[in-house]
């Protein structure tokens, strides 16, 4: 087991050298490639196809070499830990930064033991297992997007990380504002909406007695820039943030500004609970105050939402007039109505 997973930490090791090396978005040659790094150029050109395969559009001419279609910024750990700076010493033994694998919150979960402590980041380039919520995979094109986990700890028992999510969201529209992003919002209970098109989604996996400790492990997922090809299999209106600023994205950056705001959430959440988020949480929300459906296995309900409690579950006022609470549901704005303009 162990040597099997030396070998893949290699070949992927290889096509993170070689995608370095074509980043600049200039041709090099195979064997320029291949004397750079101490391998064939038959090497080379396997692992430039599996990046090929993985969705990077890479041209390749004969006599002149490989070229991406367009520059790309990789995923850099030191980058990150730069913008991280100067607490980056803090961060360092916490964040991993992965080029493939299943999925970032599985990667955590797998660690294990005392490697689980609060505050640890698993960011991958690519992921072949992302999962969206009920039951759905995340799609996303592979080394143009963020995928991340990180994971926290609480003493108490799950009941403590009641409406968590809510309060994640808050803390990725505040990362988007604060990378320059406007007009971002929310849907509840964790999608993230831009021009009502989907931005961004997470996932809360929650493990632990009723006595505690709880193990959370938030995964997150923002469209930074999806190959039209990849897009046909999302289900509903998406948007990227290439679409949305109309330039690259420095996705290192974006996640640094991510990490460090998640972090300061989970430590406000402790000592908040809900609470804390609830009013930034309903000025991000998209649908307040607006007539939705809800869903919710084969039962249906029609309403105006009203706010969310202090649980985190959506309120919506039905045509009695009675409130009403949902902790778990699909939401939709009905037919004839139409988001409020950014």
């Amino acid at each position: 087991m162990a040597s099997g997973f030396a070998c893949y930490n290699s070949t992927v090791s290889t096509r993170k050298q070689i995608l370095s090396i074509l980043s600049d978005g200039q041709f090099h040659s195979g064997t320029e490639i291949g004397d750079s790094l101490g391998i064939s150029r038959a090497a080379v050109n396997k692992a430039v196809k599996t990046l090929s395969q993985g969705g990077l559009e890479i041209h390749s001419i004969s006599g002149r070499g490989y070229r991406l279609a367009e520059p790309l910024r990789p995923i850099s750990r030191d980058e990150i830990l730069q913008h991280l700076a100067p607490s980056a010493n803090e961060y360092a033994e916490r964040l991993h930064v992965l080029d493939e694998i299943d999925s970032t919150s599985n990667f955590l979960v797998a660690l294990g033991g005392d490697a689980q402590y609060s505050g640890t980041v698993a960011v991958a380039e690519a992921q072949t297992g992302g999962r969206g919520r009920r039951g759905r995979s995340w799609v996303a094109t592979p080394y143009s997007n963020i995928m991340m986990s990180m994971l926290w700890r609480y003493e108490g028992g799950p009941a403590v990380v009641a409406g968590l999510s809510l309060a994640a969201g808050v803390a990725i529209i505040e990362s988007l504002q604060e990378f320059g992003i406007s007009g971002a919002g929310l849907k509840w209970p964790n999608d993230v909406l831009w021009q009502d098109r989907k931005l961004a989604g997470l996932l809360l996996d929650v493990q632990g007695e009723a006595s505690g400790p709880t193990r959370v492990v938030l995964g997150l997922g923002i469209n930074v820039q999806l190959r039209e090809e990849d897009a046909g299999h999302i289900d509903q209106p998406w948007v990227d943030l290439r679409s949305i600023t109309d330039s690259a994205i420095d996705r290192n950056r974006l996640t640094a500004i991510l990490i460090q705001r998640l972090e300061r959430m989970f430590l406000e959440f402790a000592s908040t609970g809900l609470a804390g988020f609830l009013a930034r949480w309903q000025q991000a929300h998209l649908y307040h105050g607006r007539n939705v459906r809800i869903l919710r296995g084969d039962d249906e309900l029609e309403g105006v939402v009203t706010g969310i409690d202090e649980t985190g579950a959506i309120q919506v006022r039905d045509a009695s007039g009675q409130i009403l609470a949902f902790h778990s549901g699909e939401i939709s704005l009905r037919a004839g109505t139409h988001a409020p303009a950014n």
